[in-house]
């Protein structure tokens, strides 16, 4: 194709330049391609009466000519210029969700041109909210198609900068008005069925339609693999969305998610390479290895569909071979936001059962008397094994009332060691939080002996010497010389040594 010099035009929604709405609507009328915002996406306008504008679409955006393109309205008089047969329950819709994210698919007028519904006999329509959209339709005309302005395939743009990554040289304009409010494109539904079928979820959900206009029903192929059907809906048959690297859904319930998405990242970093992770902000603090993105909040589902095609961008500038995400709820916008995960993942998901089922222990307490020393050193020493598994690996004291650093001895020979107890602080064992995959490793014991006696309910609990079957005492080092903290080091090296071995055998499936 042509290249050009695309033009780039800021913009203020809330004090919109005429002079520049003027100039993109002439060269959209002339037959020109311009980006513009939307509240949900940036859109790539043309005019959509003109089979030769939509050519030019397909063309710049490498997208295949049997994707239908949502035609923009601004004014809802003009639907009835470009649709026929309109079911009467579009009114009440139009009143609620328009202007706004919500596309219809209509049986289309003898106006629209073949080329912009991709072959179809209908048309999908939408009348956007953003003020900076309306305008410029109007100034165009009153009809312009606008599917994303993104390279086909490639996550939605939701600032003017991912439109210039993708299209720059390829359309005559951009209006840059920063940041878009939604970020997932618009709820599609299929006004041309009965009842009304919702054929691409978006931040209108079954629930708002319903209370309007009463049931609704939803295509069953909305989470399914690739059809060999035309497609009826925008950006529906084709991967899409998606990120350079490899994406990968993990599916089960939360807990299973993050401990299977750590020994993924953990198994990528073993491998020397680094594994990127969608993450929330309530599960960041749980990834220690890989790329790590917080997506948004799940307490705010709509900050996840703002973030997600920003964070897919955002990875293409990391070198990562696979992206791990965990999953979201089905209900809301939440079945928007795994829709798009969907088509960018290219429908590959990973059962997190599958990943952690095999592995006995996902966590590890080592339990001495007060964690200043002998608790702390052996946590430590085993984060620096060769593990074929990641495990939390903590310490706790029986009797640590309030956080206190490490022994200054302990801190001394574990330097010498090029390791360092200088972020520990003691922490009271308590029995809270302990799992049926915790194992709890006592230094005495006294101490697995009141563990067992005052929490019953916790399996796995060992001495040490007990679970690697070595009868090497650990020598409690407290009020003695620092050569007394070396020794006590040396046989904490070898035991834990052992300990490493025997986990890897029991990863690697062996008793």
């Amino acid at each position: 194709m042509n290249f050009m010099e695309t033009i780039v035009r800021k913009i203020d929604k809330h004090q919109i330049d005429k002079e520049i709405i003027r100039e993109a609507g002439e060269i959209l009328q002339s037959g020109g391609l311009v980006a513009f915002p939307t509240e949900t996406v940036y859109g790539l306008g043309a005019d959509a009466l003109k089979e030769e504008a939509a050519r030019k679409t397909y063309e710049a955006k490498g997208r295949p000519s049997d994707n239908p393109l949502i035609v923009h309205i601004a004014d809802y008089e003009d639907l009835k210029k470009i649709a026929v047969n309109i079911p009467p329950e579009t009114d009440a819709l139009a009143s609620h969700f328009w202007p706004g994210p919500l596309t219809m698919i209509f049986e289309k007028s003898g106006q629209v041109p073949y080329g912009t519904t991709g072959g179809l006999d209908t048309v999908a329509v939408r009348m956007p909210r953003d003020p900076i959209a309306a305008e410029l339709i109007r100034a165009a005309g009153g009809f312009v198609s606008a599917p994303s302005a993104n390279t086909s395939g490639r996550p939605s743009p939701t600032t003017a900068e991912h439109v210039r990554e993708d299209l720059d040289g390829k359309i005559d304009m951009i209006l840059d008005a920063g940041d878009v409010d939604i970020g997932l494109e618009s709820t599609i539904l299929d006004m041309t069925v009965e009842p009304p079928m919702i054929l691409r979820p978006g931040a209108i959900t079954p629930d708002m339609f319903e209370e309007v206009i009463g049931p609704v029903s939803i295509d069953e192929t909305i989470l399914g693999s690739e059809s060999e059907k035309p497609p009826k809906a925008p950006g529906m048959k084709y991967r899409h969305y998606a990120p350079r690297a490899k994406l990968v859904i993990v599916d089960g319930d939360l807990r299973e998610e993050i401990l299977a998405i750590r020994q993924l990242a953990y198994a990528a970093h073993r491998k020397g390479k680094e594994a990127g992770i969608i993450a929330t902000g309530e599960t960041l603090q749980f990834y220690k290895y890989g790329v790590v993105k917080n997506i948004g909040t799940r307490e705010n589902e709509k900050t996840i569909a703002r973030n997600l095609y920003r964070v897919l961008r955002e990875f293409d500038e990391e070198d990562i071979d696979t992206i791990y995400s965990e999953s979201f709820a089905m209900q809301g916008i939440g079945k928007a936001i795994m829709n798009r995960l969907e088509k960018a993942a290219g429908h590959l998901r990973i059962a997190a059962a599958a990943v952690v089922k095999e592995q006995r222990y996902r966590r590890i307490i080592f339990v001495s008397s007060t964690d200043s020393a002998r608790g702390p050193m052996a946590a430590e020493i085993l984060r620096h094994q060769d593990l074929m598994q990641e495990y939390v690996i903590d310490s706790m004291g029986m009797v640590a009332l309030f956080p206190e650093p490490a022994n200054q001895k302990a801190e001394a020979i574990m330097k010498s060691a090029q390791m360092t107890l200088k972020d520990h602080f003691s922490q009271q064992f308590d029995g809270e939080g302990i799992q049926d995959d915790t194992l709890v490793l006592a230094v005495e014991e006294s101490q697995k002996k009141k563990i067992i006696s005052e929490y019953g309910n916790i399996k796995n609990v060992y001495t040490i010497n007990e679970f690697v079957d070595d009868d090497t005492e650990i020598p409690n080092p407290y009020g003695k010389p620092l050569t007394a903290y070396g020794e006590c080091y040396e046989k904490l090296r070898k035991l834990i040594r052992k300990l490493a071995e025997k986990l890897n055998l029991l990863a690697g499936g062996e008793e």
